[in-house]
C-alpha cells in the first residue's frame, strides 16, 4: 500500500504541473498519445487475448483503433482549457477546470481499449489518471497505459500524469477509489457499486442486458445479419451487445430460418436449454457470470455447456419464454449466445423488453423496424428506459457511437442513468471529466419605460383624442364605469361615440374597490357583445375593473384563474404566471375623472376578492391601456371630498417611485414633477377647485406623472400596508396612504442609521433613501441645512398637506376599532410583507417593523425628527 500512496503523491505533483499547460500544448499531447496507441493496437490486442482468453484478436484490434483514432478525431478540436464562454453584456464567463486525479477501474473484457480510452480523456482534460487493472488482465492493461504515457511525456506531459497499480488487489483498488478525486469505473455490477459507495464522486456504468426487437416491418435479412455481426464482435463482450432477441410472432418462423441459414444454431430442446441455465452463473449466483463462458466462440460455448452443434455455427439462440429474474437466460451473457422470444404483437414485445431491462436497466435496447412506415412503434420504443435506443443497427457497435450514427459520441464507457444506479445516462466524454467555473460580474437588470402608445392631455382634449378611433376603425365599444360617473359625465363619452357612428354598450356596475365578481360579470357581457374597443371611464376603480374585463375578454372562452393572476412576483419578467396578450380583439382607452390612481397610464389593476375582501394589486404590461385621455375639464365638478384622498394617493406614488430600487433617470423626472404639481396645487384644487381651472389641471397632470413614474419604477411599503388596512378595515386607500406615508419616509430614510437591511436588486447598489428623500425635498423648495433636516421638512410638508385637505392623521381618528385593528395586526403585517409592492421598497422590511409602523399609524404617534 505504501507504493500506492507514493503513486498518488507523484500524480498530484504531475497534475499541478499539467494545470499550467495551454490548449495548444494539451492538443499536441493528446495527438501524440492517440497516435502511439493506434500504432500499437495489434500488439496490445494480441496481449489481451493471450492474457484473458476472451474475445477475438481482430476485433480487439478494431476496438483499440476505435479507442484511439475515433476518440481523437471526435475531440481533437474540443476546447477543454480556459474560458469557453464569455458574454460581456451579461458579465458572465464560464471556465473549464480539470477535476484532479481520476481513479480508473479497467475491466477484463476490454482491458486495452478501455485503458487507452480513459487515458486519452484524462490527457485531453488535463487530469491525472491512476489505473487499477483487473488482476486477470493486468499486463496488457499496464502495457496500454505505458504506451500512452511514454508518448504523452515525449510530447511535453508531466512524467507521472498516468500511473497504475503494478499488483492489483481488492485493497489496492479500494485505495485508488477512496483517494481519487473522481472514479471512472467500468466493470461488473459489484465493482460499480463499490465505486459509488466509496465516498468519492464516481462515473460508473451498470450492467448491460440489451434486448433487440425485430418488428414485422423490419428488413429481416439485414436484421439477422446485423445481430449475428454484433454478437460475434469480440465474442459479445461489449456491454451493449444484444442479449435477448424478441421477434414478433407473425415473422418468427421466417426470422428463425434466416438465422439458421446464416450459421446460427437455435436451441429448442428443453434439456439443452437447462444445460445453459445450469452453466451460466458461477456457483449458481444470478448476475455472477461464469468467466469460462464470457467472450467465447459459439463452438466453445457448446463444448462448455455440453451440447453438440454444427462446426460452422457462429451464433446460438436459445428459445425462451420467461422474462423474469428467476429465468437465467433473461440475464446478461457477454458471449455469443442469446435468449430468443416470440411476441404476440409489438406491444407485447415492448412489455417483454421492459421486463428484460430490469436485469440491465438504463443501458441499451435496439429495434429493427421500417422507420418510415412505423413511426408510432418508434415512439413506443422510446418509452423504454435505456440511455441508448438503437434503431436498425448492430447494438454493440451502434451504441458505442460514431460508427453507425456519427452524431452519437464515441465512448467505451456507457452510462445507464438513475435506472441503472448511475449518475448519468450518456456516453462518457471529456466534458464529464471537467468542472465548470463560472465568473459573474455584477450587472444591472435591463429596464424599460413602457407607457400607453398615445397620451392626450390639456383641458378639452377628449374630443380630439376620440378622432383617433377613425384611424383604428372602431365599430363597437363598451364603456365601463360606475353609476355616479355615468350620470355626471356619461353623455360626454356617448356623444363622441355617436358623432363617430360607433355602436356602444354601457356597463355601469363598478363599485368603489371593484370586486372580482363584478369584473367577471362585466367580462361575460363584453364577450357576448364582442367590441373592438373597451373604455374605462371614471375613477381608478372603473379603470381597474375595465382593465381586468379587457384581459378576460382577450383570453377568449377559457376562464382566467384570478388566483394565478394575483400571484406575487420578485421580477415582472420572471413571473411564474404569464398573462394573456391584449390588443388582439380590442383596444383600450382609459379616461380618468379624478386625480389619483394614475391607472390610465399604468400596468396595474387593484381588484378585491369577494370571499376574503383582500385587495390584490395585479401587475402586468398587458394591462397598460392603448390610449390615455387626461382632460382636466372632467374634474371641474368633482366634489372636494373626492379630491383630497386620491391626490394623496398620487403624491405617495411620486415618493415611492422616486426612492424605489427600480427608479431610473427616466422615472425620476415624472416623480418629481408629479410631486411638485400636487404639493403646490392640491390645497387650491381642494378648496377652490370648481373655480380654479389651473389648480385642477395641475393636480390631474401630477397624478398622471405619478402614474407614469410608478408604472415603470413600481411602489413600496406605503401601498403594501395601505392595501391591507383598506381590505381589513375599509379605510379609503388615499387616506390610508396619507397616514402611513410620513412613517415610511422616516423608516426608509433611517435605514443606515438604524442598521436596517438594504433591498435586493442588482441596480440598487447602495442604500440611498436618505439622500433621495432629501433631494426630493430640495426639488419641492423645502428648506434644510443637511439631508436629515431636509427629510424632516419633507415629512412635515406631507403632514401639513394632509391637514390642509382635511384628512385625518391616524386610523383611530377614522373610527377604526382598536381591538379589531390589533387582533388583525399579525395577519395584516404578514400580508403586507408579501404584497406585490413590497419588493421595490428601498429598505427591506421586517414583519416586526411593519407591525410597529401600523401601531404608530393607528394612534398617530408623533414622528421623531432626525435633526435634534
Amino acid at each position: 500500500m505504501e507504493n500506492t500512496e507514493k503513486i498518488f503523491e507523484l500524480a498530484r505533483e504531475a497534475y499541478q504541473e499539467f494545470l499550467t499547460l495551454d490548449q495548444k500544448m494539451v492538443n499536441k499531447i493528446f495527438k501524440a498519445a492517440a497516435l502511439a496507441a493506434n500504432e500499437n493496437r495489434i500488439e496490445l490486442a494480441k496481449m489481451a487475448i493471450v492474457e484473458t482468453h476472451m474475445g477475438i484478436v481482430e476485433d480487439k484490434i478494431l476496438k483499440n483503433h476505435f479507442a484511439s483514432e475515433f476518440i481523437y478525431n471526435k475531440y481533437k478540436d474540443l476546447q477543454t482549457v480556459g474560458t469557453f464562454y464569455k458574454n460581456e453584456a451579461l458579465g458572465i464567463q464560464k471556465i473549464y477546470e480539470p477535476i484532479g486525479i481520476i481513479g480508473a477501474v479497467i475491466p477484463t473484457t476490454n482491458p486495452t481499449s478501455t485503458a487507452i480510452f480513459k487515458c486519452l480523456l484524462a490527457l485531453k482534460t488535463r487530469n491525472a489518471i491512476i489505473i487499477s487493472p483487473h488482476p486477470g488482465a493486468k499486463n496488457c492493461t499496464i502495457a496500454a497505459a505505458k504506451i500512452v504515457l511514454d508518448a504523452a511525456v515525449k510530447a511535453g506531459a508531466p512524467k507521472n500524469i498516468i500511473a497504475w497499480v503494478e499488483e492489483p488487489s481488492l485493497d489496492a483498488t479500494n485505495y485508488v477509489m477512496k483517494n481519487a478525486d473522481i472514479i471512472l469505473a467500468t466493470g461488473g455490477p459489484g465493482m460499480v457499486k463499490a465505486a459509488y459507495s466509496s465516498g468519492v464522486p464516481a462515473i460508473g456504468v451498470g450492467a448491460g442486458n440489451a434486448p433487440a426487437i425485430i418488428d414485422d416491418s423490419a428488413n429481416l435479412d439485414i436484421a439477422t445479419s446485423s445481430i449475428i455481426q454484433s454478437n460475434t464482435f469480440d465474442n459479445g463482450v461489449v456491454c451493449a451487445t444484444e442479449n435477448s432477441v424478441i421477434i414478433l410472432e407473425s415473422v418468427y418462423d421466417k426470422t428463425i430460418k434466416l438465422f439458421e441459414s446464416k450459421n446460427a444454431y437455435v436451441v429448442k430442446n428443453e434439456e439443452e436449454k437447462n444445460k445453459f441455465r445450469k452453466k451460466m452463473f458461477k456457483e449458481g449466483k444470478y448476475g455472477l457470470l461464469d468467466p469460462q463462458l464470457v467472450g467465447q466462440t459459439a463452438l466453445r460455448i457448446a463444448e462448455l455447456v455440453g451440447i453438440e452443434i454444427p462446426k460452422t455455427t457462429n451464433f446460438i439462440l436459445v428459445e425462451t419464454e420467461k422474462t423474469t429474474y428467476d429465468e437465467p437466460l433473461a440475464h446478461e451473457k457477454l458471449s455469443t449466445y442469446v435468449a430468443v422470444y416470440k411476441a404476440k404483437d409489438f406491444d407485447h414485445a415492448i412489455s417483454m423488453s421492459r421486463d428484460l431491462l430490469k436485469m440491465g436497466p438504463g443501458h441499451t435496447a435496439s429495434l429493427w423496424v421500417n422507420p418510415d412506415k412505423e413511426k408510432q412503434k418508434i415512439e413506443k420504443f422510446k418509452s423504454l428506459n435505456p440511455g441508448r435506443l438503437v434503431v436498425n443497427s448492430p447494438s454493440s457497435l451502434g451504441a458505442i457511437g460514431d460508427m453507425y450514427n456519427f452524431g452519437l459520441e464515441p465512448s467505451l464507457t456507457l452510462g445507464c442513468g438513475t435506472y441503472g444506479g448511475n449518475s448519468f445516462s450518456q456516453n462518457v466524454g471529456p466534458l464529464n471529466l471537467l468542472n465548470i467555473k463560472t465568473l459573474v460580474e455584477r450587472r444591472e437588470n435591463m429596464q424599460w419605460l413602457r407607457l400607453p402608445e398615445r397620451i392626450y392631455h390639456k383641458y378639452g382634449s377628449l374630443e380630439f383624442a376620440f378622432d383617433d378611433l377613425k384611424e383604428w376603425e372602431i365599430k363597437k365599444a363598451v364603456i365601463v364605469t360606475d353609476k355616479v360617473i355615468n350620470q355626471l359625465y356619461g353623455k360626454r363619452i356617448t356623444d363622441q361615440l355617436d358623432r363617430l357612428k360607433i355602436e356602444y354598450m354601457l356597463f355601469d356596475g363598478v363599485e368603489p374597490n371593484p370586486m372580482l365578481s363584478t369584473t367577471e360579470k362585466g367580462a361575460e357581457e363584453i364577450k357576448k357583445y364582442k367590441p373592438d374597443l373597451v373604455i374605462g371611464f371614471g375613477g381608478g376603480s372603473s379603470m381597474d375593473a375595465a382593465k381586468l374585463m379587457w384581459l378576460m375578454y382577450e383570453n377568449g372562452e377559457e376562464k382566467l384563474d384570478f388566483k394565478d393572476l394575483a400571484v406575487t412576483f420578485a421580477d415582472i419578467r420572471k413571473r411564474i404566471v404569464k398573462y394573456p396578450a391584449t390588443g388582439r380583439k380590442a383596444k383600450m382607452i382609459a379616461i380618468p375623472t379624478t386625480s389619483g390612481t394614475g391607472s390610465e397610464v399604468t400596468p396595474f389593476s387593484v381588484i378585491t376578492d369577494d370571499e376574503t375582501h383582500t385587495k390584490y394589486p395585479l401587475a402586468d404590461y398587458s394591462l397598460t391601456p392603448n390610449m390615455a385621455i387626461i382632460d382636466p375639464e372632467l374634474t371641474m365638478s368633482v366634489p372636494k371630498m373626492a379630491t383630497n384622498a386620491p391626490a394623496l394617493d398620487a403624491l405617495t406614488h411620486c415618493f415611492e417611485a422616486y426612492v424605489s430600487v427600480m427608479s431610473t433617470e427616466y422615472t425620476d423626472g415624472y416623480a418629481v414633477q408629479g410631486a411638485k404639481n400636487i404639493l403646490h396645487y392640491l390645497p387650491a384644487a381642494y378648496h377652490n377647485g370648481k373655480e380654479d381651472k389651473e389648480a385642477r389641471s395641475k393636480v390631474m397632470n401630477g397624478a398622471t406623472f405619478a402614474g407614469m413614474a410608478f408604472a415603470n419604477a413600481f411602489l413600496g411599503i406605503v401601498h403594501s400596508l395601505s392595501h391591507k388596512v383598506g381590505g381589513h378595515h375599509g379605510v379609503v386607500h388615499g387616506a390610508a396612504n396619507a397616514i402611513i406615508l410620513p412613517y415610511v419616509i422616516r423608516y426608509n430614510a433611517a435605514c443606515v442609521i438604524e442598521g436596517g437591511k438594504q433591498a435586493y436588486f442588482s441596480q440598487y447598489t447602495t442604500q440611498n433613501s436618505m439622500e433621495k428623500y432629501a433631494n426630493m425635498a430640495k426639488e419641492l423648495g423645502l428648506k434644510g441645512k443637511n439631508n436629515e433636516e431636509l427629510v424632516d421638512s419633507l415629512i412635515e410638508a406631507v403632514q401639513k398637506l394632509t391637514s390642509e385637505v382635511e384628512l385625518h392623521p391616524s386610523f383611530k381618528s377614522y373610527g377604526v376599532d382598536e381591538k379589531k385593528f390589533f387582533d388583525s395586526l399579525d395577519k395584516m403585517s404578514e400580508e403586507a410583507f408579501d404584497d406585490q409592492c413590497t419588493g421595490a421598497n428601498p429598505r427591506y422590511p421586517l414583519i416586526e417593523d411593519i407591525k410597529e409602523i401600523y401601531t404608530n399609524a393607528y394612534f398617530g404617534k408623533p414622528i421623531e425628527k432626525f435633526a435634534k
